[in-house]
């Protein structure tokens, strides 16, 4: 099969798909579709992004559906391809067996170039084809590197597609018998009479080609289409026996046909119209803004079918320019407003999981994710804009969930208190066992006072509580017990400060110890010696040393029985030597 195309109807043809593919598969946001010719045949490839899972079959269909739309002259095979961006091989082919009469491509064989095709000889005959489809195609049964399409331009500027109609070609001629002379029959329009409904169907086919050219809104289109309709309806007085009825039926086809055109770029304007005036308010939800986008891909489907030959195309191409631009716009807002709208669903996640760590959390560290995750949510929310379909709901949100991110905080802060309180309860009572263990009473009743101080600062409504609280009774214990060891200190320390102002007179008189069993005085040999020689010598010239000697031996026995009393301690008083003087028990 030949295929003569030039590459602008390739380009147009491709942007007939690729539309269509968008209108028509919701799945992806982005298809490229490239068209060429390789040995005589049409090649389609249609390529889309990684992350898209499209149905083969289904993308065939619609390319089929298009071609057959297009109506080839004769039987043609297309070879469709799919394959994801970046891809070298395509993984499904699809051959397509096309059959019509009437032309694309090459111009067509019965068509009247003037009236884009839309004129023929008779009826058409509906299009036929054969598919089959292959699921993958493997490097290795390739002949030769798969790439037909490298000199193919990409579709990043917006280019008219078109769509033509199929042309209606010969159908046979009817013929008509006038059976008898009834002047009935001879008198009906156009029989014998002059047809002016001919003439006036003729004169506006010619015409219409300038009015359809030189239109520039959608009311003088209106009123195009309403000329055409109305000569067209004109031509249905003609009977069928007429010898002007198969022209008649002829220019109601060629005036259907243009009227049919007309009414597909009357209704794409009006699409966009609508379009328009729903711009004029802003959306509030994505739904409004995916509704305008469908509007604006309505409006410019048609009219990308218009090819460059038609009367139509220089006001189409006016139209279209604006159209994309306003349907780009729809897709950024779109996009933004469905990055808004998936921050505000997963504000939503994160808060319903803050909310179960809340009601499970038993430590500081659980507070503080707690509060962490409140803050991610509200500071999430806080990001989106007035100007977002979300706002009012986020702002509703965010006077739900900063009281609980507050709650969250304060916890957080009395567990993180609570934890430092708890903590150097133990290290005090720590360093007050140190101190008894060195028999520092004194310290350790200080240390031990603190820690039982500290407990009882631990926040009742936080979760050390319960384990300060079981602190207080042995940290009470123990102070109770290192006072009193500190008070036994202080009175032995006292004891000895006496003692030892007892034990000295001018010599060293005595020495003590001090123990559980009381305490224990003993002599010196120096003032043994002195009460023996006065003892000895009474008679002596120093006799009033021996009395002072023995007078002071009584002064050191009451001396001692008040310290023993005051201790509270038994008395033994012995010599140098061992032997006992003086012994006071408790109670004696």
């Amino acid at each position: 099969m030949k295929v003569a195309v030039q590459q602008e109807d390739l380009q147009l043809l491709a942007k007939t798909l690729q539309e269509q593919l968008l209108v028509e598969v919701s799945t992806a946001e982005v298809f490229e579709v490239k068209c060429a010719v390789n040995k005589d045949g049409l090649m389609i490839l249609t390529q889309h992004a990684s992350d898209v899972i499209v149905e083969a079959q289904l993308i065939f269909a619609i390319i089929e559906e298009v071609l057959q739309s297009l109506a080839p002259h004769k039987e043609q095979r297309v070879q469709c391809f799919l394959r994801v961006f970046g891809e070298r091989l395509p993984y499904a082919k699809c051959f397509l067996a096309l059959k019509q009469t009437g032309g694309w491509g090459d111009g067509g064989d019965g068509g009247d170039e003037g009236d884009e095709g839309d004129e023929g000889d008779g009826e058409a005959i509906l299009p036929s084809s054969s598919l089959t489809c292959f699921p993958s195609i493997d490097e290795t049964e390739e002949e030769e590197p798969f790439d037909p399409f490298a000199s193919t331009p990409n579709l990043s500027a917006s280019k008219p597609a078109f769509q033509i109609k199929p042309i209606l070609l010969g159908a046979a001629l009817v013929a008509i018998v006038v059976l008898g002379s009834g002047a009935y029959f001879l008198t009906r329009p156009c029989v014998m009479s002059e047809c002016k409904e001919i003439q006036n169907a003729e004169q506006l086919k010619t015409k219409s080609v300038q009015l359809m050219g030189s239109a520039k809104s959608e009311k003088e289109l209106v009123a195009v289409q309403q000329q055409l309709a109305a000569a067209s309806a004109a031509l249905n007085v003609i009977p069928s026996w007429s010898p002007r009825y198969q022209m008649s039926e002829e220019l109601k086809v060629s005036l259907s046909g243009r009227s049919e055109k007309i009414n597909q770029v009357v209704k794409a304007l009006q699409m966009a119209s609508l379009a328009t005036e729903k711009m004029q308010t802003p959306a509030h939800s994505l739904e409004e803004l995916q509704t305008s986008q469908h509007l604006w891909r309505q409006a410019i489907a048609p009219l990308e079918t218009i090819s460059s030959s038609s009367e139509l195309y220089g006001l189409v191409q006016g139209k279209l320019l604006n159209y994309r631009i306003r349907l780009h716009a729809i897709n950024q807002q779109i996009f933004t407003e469905e990055k808004w709208l998936k921050k505000l669903t997963t504000a939503k996640a994160v808060a319903n999981a803050a909310e179960n760590r809340q009601a499970t959390a038993k430590s500081l560290n659980d507070w503080q994710k707690v509060q962490s995750t409140w803050l991610v949510v509200v500071n999430a929310l806080n990001t989106i804009p007035q100007t977002s379909a979300g706002y009012q709901e986020a702002q509703k949100l965010l006077r739900d969930y900063k009281p609980k991110l507050v709650i969250a905080g304060d916890r957080a802060t009395k567990e993180q208190l609570a934890v430092k309180t708890y903590q150097q309860t133990l290290n005090t009572a720590k360093q007050a066992k140190i101190f008894e263990q060195q028999n520092q009473w004194q310290a350790a009743a200080i240390y031990w006072d603190q820690a039982l101080q500290t407990a009882k600062k631990v926040s009742q409504d936080s979760l050390y509580y319960t384990q300060a609280q079981s602190l207080i009774e042995p940290y009470s214990a123990a102070l109770k017990q290192a006072q009193e060891k500190l008070q036994v200190v202080s009175s032995l320390q006292q004891i000895r400060t006496d003692l030892d102002k007892t034990c000295i007179n001018g010599i060293r008189i005595c020495t003590f110890s001090i123990d559980n069993a009381g305490i224990i005085i003993r002599l010196t040999p120096e003032y043994d010696q002195i009460r023996q020689n006065n003892l000895a010598n009474p008679d002596s010239e120093n006799s009033n040393t021996a009395v002072d000697v023995t007078n002071h031996l009584q002064i050191l026995r009451e001396a001692l029985a008040v310290i023993s009393d005051n201790a509270n301690l038994s008395l033994f008083l012995y010599d140098s030597k061992g032997q006992v003087i003086y012994t006071r028990t408790l109670g004696g």
